[in-house]
């Protein structure tokens, strides 16, 4: 596959994602009282306004697709080794038992900083200084708004409580 069939695809499934979440699961499968005196805390508003930005990726991505002039170039090399994929998929089980384990010992934040890293490196991005800074900063930055902000509270661990 080359780019510009792997954005097409990209683009239509992020816009039928959001049709199908706007119109149907979510006024259907969210229920939200009547009576909320702040949008922001709405049980509704943040998957509409996920959903609305997945559609604009979704276009945007359409858009930009009929625009460019790209090669048709493949994407990646062949794989030689079809037995790396199985290692990966074993690789991410076991990251996934590990971090459902650490979850209530060290929290919700430090275990998805750890999982985020860690599942950086089994794909081996191309990017690990960028994935190592994300790690950190967005568990950090979701924890800090709705802790503090929005006032939920986030699962902390046994051995170390964030402020």
């Amino acid at each position: 596959m080359n780019k510009r069939t792997i954005q097409l695809h990209l683009g239509i499934g992020a816009c039928a994602a959001c049709l199908f979440l706007i119109l149907y699961a979510i006024p259907y499968w969210i229920s939200a009282p009547s009576n909320m005196r702040n949008i922001i805390l709405s049980p509704r508003f943040w998957p509409y306004a996920i959903a609305g930005l997945t559609g604009l990726v979704g276009l945007g991505m359409l858009f930009t697709n009929r625009k460019s002039e790209g090669d048709d170039a493949p994407v990646n090399d062949p794989i030689e080794d079809p037995g790396a994929g199985l290692i990966r998929l074993a690789g991410m089980a076991v990251l996934m038992a590990v971090t459902f384990w650490l979850l209530p010992r060290i929290g919700m934040v430090w275990a998805s900083m750890l999982a985020f890293a860690s599942l950086a490196f089994l794909v081996k991005t191309r990017h690990p200084k960028t994935a190592l800074i994300c790690a950190v900063l967005v568990p950090l930055l979701l924890y800090g708004f709705f802790a503090h902000v929005a006032g939920v509270a986030i699962p902390q661990g046994e051995y170390v409580r964030l402020p």
